[in-house]
């Protein structure tokens, strides 16, 4: 007996101005299925979501939900058919509790219009429980919780509406180990309960172990539709770029972290906040690996290295020399050039509303600047060079830097800081939310990068970047470093094994 269908694209096209983000898409998927949708950044991923979800309208072709046609002009009308989204780019807004941005804007109300708090924070508060979230606060403010907190916030919410059509755009792009585990075990409870899962991804095992079927996307055009049992990874990849990528990692070159002179030394440095402990040295050309699980003290230890978290003890040395870095405007400095690609791009390394251009020559502007006026075609022509460097097309010149897509927004979040020519580049999760071919380019990028002196400390969710990228590892476990995996002993096993707690502290 045929399965019947939840959502049939029919046709669909979506142009924004001159760039076609969506062109002549249909597929179907399934009811009570977990669905993959996968392509590239600007493949037209996020645009089939926005579609759904009401935020924007097709220019031409429709959609049917459940066999009926429908119009999906509003949030509002994506709702009223089923569908609710949790979104990558989060919708949480950050002022208001968890409680109240569970609630928006559905709270329920007596007669008079007022909101029973106490009915929903009840009823809020065993949703959590149910989902596994218990140890979240309702009454503290989102603007303060981690990333992957957040992130599991949106999916809660989500699931709060009880949708029949569940949209997750990219939820482990924020979330690592058993988080992921725990968003595998969400969808499948919302599957056995009958509702049908569009997952969005980069992570092909993620696929592999959450979903049935799968859509592929290349350039706003169909590519294919099937089952995910249909297709071996390297056909998947192939689809999705348009092309084989026959080695994923860019060979290491066969060399010891002693090779290069020391660039920056951390002695037991201790920020406000979760990390107690950390002492390392990175030396020139070499790629230092981060590990550990969500809230060991990563995140405090890049942002205390750039002088964005206040150091409570430790001292951070550059050169062999101590150095002060109380702000970002420090760290930039020429004598100490330290850079930092934040966590989350959009809200922390770039203004979206500027060119990248604008983006990129803002840490050195004074580089271009004489009397107070700025010179538009030295400032354009610098930043031409170093777009070359990161293959960001032309157009990023003059095009504000929110019209792209994550993968080039994130080149233009690195070419900021060759053209500020730091000699050390923090790397906080790079490759979040970006796709196989973009991924790849910025894994030659580091390594040719190292290859001309500079160094980079990384930290990655994702534990295969670290094995094949790092020239060794340090685990972080409860804010302290656990462990240095190096050698023949750098593997994923080792890394998580240490980031569990199972590996006494290095001497």
């Amino acid at each position: 007996m045929t399965q019947p269908i939840a959502i049939e694209a029919d046709h669909v096209r979506k142009a924004f101005g001159a760039t076609v983000a969506v062109d002549d898409v249909s597929f179907q998927v399934p009811e009570a299925s977990v669905h993959a949708l996968l392509g590239e950044n600007g493949a037209g991923k996020s645009t089939i979501v926005k579609l759904l979800s009401g935020l924007v309208t097709p220019d031409q072709g429709g959609f049917r939900v459940f066999g009926e046609s429908v119009a999906l002009k509003s949030p509002r009308a994506a709702h009223r058919c089923g569908i609710q989204t949790a979104f990558q780019e989060m919708t949480l807004v950050r002022d208001l509790t968890v409680l109240d941005n569970v609630l928006l804007p559905y709270a329920p109300a007596n007669l008079l219009g007022l909101v029973k708090r106490r009915a929903a924070q009840d009823a809020v508060a065993r949703h959590f429980a149910e989902l596994g979230l218990e140890n979240i606060d309702l009454q503290e403010e989102v603007g303060g919780l981690d990333l992957a907190i957040k992130q599991k916030i949106e999916i809660a919410r989500a699931i709060f509406r009880k949708p029949r059509i569940l949209l997750l755009d990219e939820p482990t792009s924020s979330l690592s180990g058993g988080d992921v585990d725990w968003l595998g075990a969400v969808i499948a409870r919302e599957k056995a309960r009958g509702a049908t899962v569009i997952f969005i991804s980069h992570r092909l095992k993620e696929v592999r172990d959450f979903c049935d079927s799968l859509t592929v996307l290349r350039n706003g055009q169909h590519i294919a539709t099937g089952k995910v049992a249909d297709f071996d990874d390297e056909e998947v990849i192939r689809m999705i770029v348009g092309r084989s990528i026959g080695q994923a990692f860019p060979e290491k070159p066969a060399k010891t972290h002693q090779s290069g002179a020391e660039v920056l030394r951390v002695e037991g440095l201790a920020t406000l906040g979760k990390l107690t402990d950390a002492s390392f040295a990175l030396h020139k050309g070499e790629i230092l690996g981060i590990a550990g699980l969500q809230g060991m003290g990563q995140l405090e230890l890049f942002r205390a290295c750039f002088g964005a978290a206040e150091i409570t003890a430790g001292e951070i040395a550059v050169d062999g020399k101590p150095v002060t870095i109380a702000s970002p405007t420090d760290a930039v400095r020429a004598n100490i050039g330290i850079s930092l690609v934040p966590e989350d791009r959009k809200t922390e390394a770039l203004f979206l509303k500027l060119s990248g251009t604008q983006n990129t020559s803002i840490p050195v502007i004074e580089r271009f600047s004489k009397f107070g006026f700025i010179d538009v075609k030295k400032e354009q022509d610098a930043v031409a060079a170093v777009f070359q460097r990161v293959e960001v097309a032309e157009r990023a010149l003059w095009t504000r830097a929110g019209a792209f897509s994550g993968g080039n927004q994130q080149k233009i979040a690195i070419a900021k800081w060759l053209l500020a020519e730091s000699r050390v580049l923090l790397l906080y999760d790079p490759t979040r939310g970006i796709d196989v071919g973009t991924k790849h380019e910025l894994y030659r990028l580091m390594r040719q990068y190292v290859e001309a002196g500079g160094s980079i400390l990384l930290y990655s969710t994702e534990i295969p970047e670290l094995v094949h990228l790092a020239d060794r590892v340090l685990v972080l476990y409860q804010g302290r470093v656990a462990k240095e995996v190096s050698g023949s002993e750098l593997n994923e096993d080792s890394i998580m094994r240490a980031a569990l707690g199972h590996e006494g502290r290095a001497a």
